[in-house]
């Protein structure tokens, strides 16, 4: 059951008990997903004590530098994150250290991960050029692998066309390059936010994700997570999403009625509600 930009996504309440009742976990986007106007909502939160009480797997799969990761894996109530849109992804073993010891997994050696940084760079600074008000988001000083472009977290919000042209300078040069609904994140490397999910699977549950991809719910808001909706059987857009679908040819299966974290937990309680 897929969505294409000639459709449109059904409302919640139409995920159904059976699917509800059958799924291990969840993965799901952070920015604008779990969070609303830049705050984690107080009721996504606790939706995410709640899917841990009840028995899922939680795991974020975000934008977001390594540095945040390092702290999100320590302190959320999650099984593991996946950070630089699917660069690596942390998490806690629970055999080693009093509180778990954080495990780092990169898809990239080292080397090549600095070497494809400074390459993003040179795109960067001539870029800047022609867009001598363009800035880098204000976390990438935290990042490992990806180059993050501000379009309206920390400035004034960037005219469509120009974030075009961003995207453009980046994949000219070879790079990939995804809209979030706050940066443009480009990077070096074959690897997406949907592989590293296929990993994860594999490396720490064991699982193969085209047996797998109709056990997990995927939550979404932007571009940046078309791969995701595309792949994944069952997956949610926060209302927020519908702002971006005209530029996606895959969009999220079912829809909340509230934004961000408000819809996250929205749905948070539908499934639950469902598994009784």
């Amino acid at each position: 059951m897929k969505t294409s930009k000639n459709s449109s996504p059904l409302p919640l309440e139409k995920l159904s008990k059976k699917v509800c009742r059958s799924i291990k976990g969840i993965f799901s986007d952070i920015d604008d997903t779990l969070t609303h106007q830049g705050k984690l909502t107080e009721d996504a939160y606790s939706a995410l004590w709640k899917l841990r009480r009840a028995g899922l797997r939680m795991i974020p799969v975000t934008g977001r530098p390594a540095g945040w990761v390092d702290h999100l894996a320590r302190m959320w109530p999650v099984d593991a994150v996946i950070g630089e849109n699917g660069a690596f992804y942390y998490h806690l073993d629970p055999t080693q250290g009093r509180d778990g010891k954080l495990v780092q997994r990169f898809v990239q050696e080292k080397s090549v991960r600095e070497a494809n940084l400074k390459k993003l760079w040179d795109v960067f600074f001539q870029l800047k050029k022609s867009m001598p008000s363009l800035e880098v988001a204000s976390d990438q000083g935290y990042r490992a692998i990806d180059l993050a472009v501000d379009f309206c977290e920390d400035v004034p919000r960037l005219p469509p066309a120009e974030i075009d042209a961003i995207v453009k300078a980046f994949e000219d040069a070879g790079a990939q390059s995804k809209i979030s609904s706050i940066h443009v994140n480009s990077w070096f490397g074959s690897h997406d936010k949907y592989s590293c999910c296929r990993l994860l699977l594999k490396e720490l549950y064991g699982e193969n994700f085209d047996e797998e991809r109709g056990n997990y719910l995927y939550f979404g808001d932007s571009p940046n997570d078309e791969p995701l909706f595309r792949e994944f059987t069952y997956t949610v857009g926060v209302a927020n999403v519908r702002e971006f679908l005209p530029r996606m040819k895959h969009g999220p299966t079912y829809i909340t009625k509230k934004d961000g974290g408000h819809g996250f937990a929205e749905a948070v309680r539908w499934i639950l509600k469902q598994r009784g």
